[in-house]
């Protein structure tokens, strides 16, 4: 498994960065494609590419340190194909965790070969930060079944996916107990929903249950523990959120600093001024700094380090999430009005890097956990 050496990445894992970088740019005029809606040409492409494989390996162990890897890579070029190829983990991903065999034989293989798109329904209007007390309610429907009835809000992929894995209050209990993992099909009787229009074009949506039937085989994990496999998911992909923020924000850099080499102002270039060039060098430390906090998150899920991944993986994205904010903002500072033309690179990922910091535990809840895990006694030494 590629790891972390010596604080500096193995080759291969190298060599599979710049495998996604150059997909991420291949790919990037067909990502900028009806960009609110779920393109399905972009995702067959990212799996003839190959990246769906090492997203989904066939032995079903997914490295959070690649998955880091290609969701950095992909975003220097494009943060739409980026979000198209996490979604295909994220929504598929319960399943490789907990579901039964025959669900992963009849889902897996086609989310891999980018022929079903996965959605991964866990927020609703009432539970984001606090997913503990969802509302989707699940009762049971006779001996073998249950039925879904409520609403879910902001799900990537939303209403246009193949398959949902949906989280539901299946049993009386409060708080995270009692809360279930179904795979409801995106045509299921009773189940529709409505795109939304967010500030970055992204597939999201909303989802609306209506006695929805889904049968017991289509239970992921055991009854009343949905809520550890939403957890067990989000502990693999948030160090990948600050992967994704860390694309985006060397792109912003490298912009930054090419313009400043060539834009001359009072008789030399501006990359000469103080004010600037140390503007750079700041960025510089910063993206450093997240990639290494990222890495060792990345490297503590994989190595099956539970003391230390919690911790980790909110603080590498909170910290690589604000950084890449900060980043962007810098560059579009250095460049001025022409970064705010609403094609240019630099609006396009200043309208893209706001969400990172609220998706998948806001800068708040990460902020909380790291608190919660000082106070224990659980930083990481």
């Amino acid at each position: 498994m590629p790891a972390v050496d010596r604080f500096e990445l193995a080759a291969e894992s190298r060599e599979l960065l710049s495998e996604a970088e150059a997909v991420g740019g291949d790919l990037a005029n067909l990502a900028a494609k009806s960009p609110g809606r779920v393109n399905r040409e972009l995702i067959a492409a990212l799996a003839e590419a190959g990246l769906l494989d090492h997203l989904l390996p066939v032995d079903g162990q997914v490295s959070a340190l690649d998955l880091c890897l290609l969701r950095q890579g992909v975003a220097r070029q494009s943060a739409h194909a980026e979000t198209a190829l996490a979604m295909q983990g994220l929504g598929a991903y319960p399943i490789v965790l907990s579901g039964s065999d025959d669900l992963a034989q009849r889902w897996i293989p086609a989310v891999r070969n980018g022929q079903a798109i996965p959605a991964f329904a866990l927020t609703e209007f009432a539970a984001g930060s606090d997913a503990g007390h969802l509302q989707l309610r699940a009762e049971p429907d006779g001996a073998d079944g249950y039925r879904l009835t409520g609403e879910k809000a902001f799900i990537s992929n939303a209403p246009d996916a193949d398959f949902y894995t949906a989280f539901a209050r299946s049993e009386p209990a409060e708080g995270r107990q009692g809360i279930s993992c179904f795979l409801v099909e995106g045509d299921a009787p009773g189940l529709s929903g409505e795109a939304l229009e967010l500030v970055a074009p992204h597939p999201v949506g909303t989802l609306v249950f209506e006695d929805v039937a889904v049968p017991r085989s289509q239970m992921i994990g055991e009854p009343g523990r949905g809520f550890e496999v939403a957890m067990r998911t989000l502990d693999l992909f948030r160090p990948s959120v600050g992967a994704f923020a860390i694309g985006m924000a060397e792109t912003a850099r490298n912009l930054a600093l090419n313009h400043a080499r060539k834009r001359e102002a009072f008789g030399r270039p501006i990359l000469d001024f103080q004010a600037v060039s140390h503007q750079l060098a700041d960025m510089s430390v910063e993206i450093e700094a997240a990639k290494m906090l990222v890495y060792r998150a990345a490297s503590a899920h994989d190595r099956g380090d539970k003391a230390q991944l919690t911790s980790l993986a909110a603080a590498a994205k909170l910290y690589a999430t604000e950084v890449a904010q900060r980043a962007v903002d810098g560059a579009v500072q250095i460049l001025g009005a022409r970064a705010l033309v609403h094609d240019h690179p630099l609006a396009e990922l200043y309208r893209q890097v706001r969400a990172p910091r609220i998706y998948e535990g806001t800068s708040e809840i990460q902020r909380n956990v790291i608190a919660r895990e000082l106070s224990a006694g659980r930083w990481p030494s």
